[in-house]
């Protein structure tokens, strides 16, 4: 059952998501345990006619590289992967995990200087992305590290993951479609509109999305999806945030994670747990502390937070918030070595509203 369900996600993923065409240059980025799917992948890719180079990764060498190189080593970028970034037509990414916590005991130090020499990299993906030439996605394969971090078995996990992309179902496409349709409602209510206020037990929050577009994620670039989000205003955030579930970056788990904005910019933030890796990484650079992205979940499918902001950020009945980098596609100009999401609940005595009028309520849309 796992290998039809597989085999179906391998598709959905190369001939939905990504759509690959014949001569397309596809880069597939693939931990070592994910090398079940790399293979149908790899496969399905050839057959559409695609022409695939694969690089595999290994938490282990992410260790060793991390605790060994110098600082001139952590700054190199390779030619070759730079020359991928800047040139592929495609690209999947297919993470999996042999120990989720792997760089725990790492110098945050050193992440935070290879995320800025890799920053290039990131925003030539963005820019590639947001101009059509570059198609992309992102999926988890269910593996036992990940199944630990959900407190799942990994049968349980590896159906609540291929339910969650509908590689259960008989037409995972037509899903797809479906789920389009419906937040296409939203994005079409949403179009032209300038304030957001979220009202909550866990937020106080003004910004706004004037002149921002917002975008439908239905399956293309996450895999699973659900959800719609744009990039706010820069200086337009105003007020505070108290995100209920933990915020994951790096191998670290930050949680208690409470953030006030002053003209768009994190004036204060402080956490239960591991807030000093927290101010680190918002002070990494200038773009840190400003929000790339504003999204709400509509996955309604995922109602378990099983700490893979893949899944994490999609549950219905929440909405994130993205501190760093943003998408140019939807109008944010915010650029960081960093995009950390972070996720809150607003399923009780909450409500969105759009330039006054309901949205959201309750952790359900309204209009």
């Amino acid at each position: 059952m796992s290998e039809v369900r597989m085999k179906k996600l391998a598709d959905v993923l190369v001939n939905y998501s990504v759509r690959v065409n014949p001569g397309d240059w596809v880069y597939i980025n693939a931990s070592i345990v994910a090398l079940p799917l790399l293979k149908e992948v790899y496969r399905l890719v050839l057959k559409a006619g695609g022409n695939p180079i694969t690089n595999i990764y290994q938490d282990d060498l992410n260790e060793i590289f991390f605790k060994e190189a110098s600082d001139e080593q952590l700054a190199w970028v390779s030619p070759s992967t730079k020359m991928i970034y800047e040139n592929t037509n495609v690209m999947i990414h297919l993470r999996g995990a042999e120990n989720t916590r792997s760089l725990s005991s790492v110098d945050p130090k050193k992440q935070s200087a290879r995320s800025m020499a890799t920053r290039g990299l990131t925003e030539a993906y963005l820019a590639r992305a947001a101009a059509k030439e570059l198609r992309w996605v992102l999926t988890d394969f269910p593996c036992l590290a990940f199944a630990q971090e959900a407190d799942m078995s990994l049968s349980d996990y590896e159906n609540f993951v291929y339910a969650a992309c509908y590689a259960d179902k008989d037409d995972p496409v037509a899903e797809w479609t479906r789920v389009h349709a419906e937040q296409q409602k939203v994005v079409d209510w949403l179009n032209g509109r300038k304030i957001v206020t979220v009202k909550s037990p866990n937020a106080d929050l003004t910004l706004s999305i004037e002149g921002r577009t917002f975008i439908n994620s239905d399956g293309k670039n996450n895999m699973p999806s659900g959800e719609v989000f744009t990039g706010p205003v820069e200086d337009s955030a105003n007020g505070w945030v108290r995100y209920t579930y933990p915020a994951i970056r790096q191998g670290r788990e930050v949680e208690g994670i409470y953030l006030e904005f002053k003209h768009g910019k994190v004036v204060k933030a402080t956490a239960e747990k591991n807030e000093d890796f927290l101010l680190s990484s918002i002070d990494i650079d200038e773009g840190a502390r400003y929000l790339g992205e504003f999204a709400i979940g509509t996955n309604y499918g995922i109602q378990k937070f099983t700490k893979s902001i893949l899944f994490d950020e999609k549950i219905g009945g929440s909405f994130h918030m993205a501190l760093g980098a943003g998408y140019p596609e939807t109008g944010s100009v915010n650029k960081s070595s960093i995009h950390w999401d972070m996720i809150c609940d607003i399923r009780k005595d909450s409500e969105i509203r759009v330039d006054g009028d309901l949205l959201y309520k309750d952790g359900e849309f309204v209009i």
